[in-house]
């Protein structure tokens, strides 16, 4: 091989290392998104569940939507049938099809197919509904929450031991994924949960997405109350007021961390401690 043989052939492949290697990168990136991406899209867009209940809701949301798309097959179906074997014919543009009345048949059809995929909906809602909301009284943590004009507090009783968290208006330029704002519950993973919610002024919601679910906080006499067993998934998961309720509505942040059984009886010594 000739002197200029391999000097052509060394920046060659000098050019063509870094776009193989840039290659390499994107397809592992995209790869990783993709399996994000299909992760997201097996959950409907809704985020990971942190409690038993909220695989309960999941289930419920992938029928929902599955139901719903085989509907839609049917009907696009029967527009396109439509569409394509209904057109007007080349030889006789004017004439129209045959008239009738009415068709039995199908009105019954119509009629009674969409009366049975109601009362189905409604029996799988009502089923999970009265799981989602059942309370078995035997939850060794309880938590009092009381959401207020503009923030919120949580007391949290376990043993005989309570631990109180109080907020303010959370200042929002401050606010982050990685360093949410407010003040934050602490509860032990693998354990159920009672909240108690009420209000002292207006309605508010409380609403932790990762549980899938949001319960009311009513003023007056009203406590709302649901119970969650936690998964064994720990983590720092925010939360926030879903109902309009006044000028600093946005400002209602909070969040949870659910962490071990030993960090949460750590966590109650101390906080029931200074609040002697």
């Amino acid at each position: 091989m000739s002197p200029t043989r391999r000097t052509t052939r060394r920046p060659w492949a000098r050019r063509r290392l870094p776009g193989a290697a840039a290659l390499a990168l994107l397809v592992a990136s995209g790869t990783a998104c993709s399996n994000q991406a299909i992760d997201q899209w097996s959950r409907g867009g809704m985020p990971e569940g942190v409690t038993k209940q909220a695989g309960i809701v999941q289930t419920l949301w992938n029928g929902s939507w599955i139901a719903a798309l085989a509907t839609g097959v049917v009907v696009w179906g029967l527009i396109l049938w439509a569409c394509i074997f209904h057109r007007k014919k080349k030889n006789s543009p004017d004439q129209l099809p045959p008239q009738v009345r009415y068709n039995l048949p199908i009105e019954i059809l119509y009629t009674v197919v969409p009366v049975i995929m109601v009362a189905v909906f409604f029996y799988f809602t009502a089923r999970d509904e009265t799981e989602i909301t059942r309370i078995t009284k035997a939850a060794p943590v309880k938590v009092a929450v009381e959401g207020y004009q503009w923030s919120w507090r949580f007391t949290t009783e376990y043993q005989g031991q309570k631990a109180v968290v109080a907020g303010v208006p959370v200042d929002l330029s401050k606010q982050s994924a990685e360093n949410p704002q407010g003040p934050q519950l602490v509860l032990p993973v693998n354990t159920q949960v009672q909240f108690d919610l009420h209000s002292p002024d207006v309605i508010h919601s409380f609403w932790v997405p990762a549980f899938l679910f949001k319960q009311d906080v009513f003023p007056g006499n009203v406590h709302n109350r649901f119970q969650i067993t936690t998964l064994d998934k720990t983590g720092v998961f925010v939360g926030r007021c879903a109902e309009l309720c006044g000028t600093d509505h946005s400002k209602m942040l909070f969040s949870v961390k659910l962490v071990p059984q030993a960090e949460f009886d750590q966590y109650i010594k101390s906080q029931a401690g200074s609040a002697q």
